[in-house]
């Protein structure tokens, strides 16, 4: 069974990194408690990966299963 509601450390870290695959799905690559921090990693990620797409996103209210 997959839980829907999110866990503690997921609570407390909602700004996401998320890498988009094909076929509409994303992995959660890095949570942040702050989305400065969030934005700094994806910088270095844009660096590093220049053709990976990654976006931020505010993952309070999302369900486990669809984030990942």
């Amino acid at each position: 069974m997959i839980p829907t509601e999110l866990i503690y450390r997921e609570k407390l870290q909602p700004w996401c990194i998320v890498r988009q695959l094909p076929k509409m799905q994303n992995i959660v690559v890095a949570r942040f408690t702050r989305r400065n921090d969030a934005e700094e990693y994806l910088s270095v990620l844009r660096r590093l990966l220049p053709t990976a797409p990654h976006k931020i996103i505010f993952a309070s209210m999302l369900n486990r299963g669809s984030a990942r």
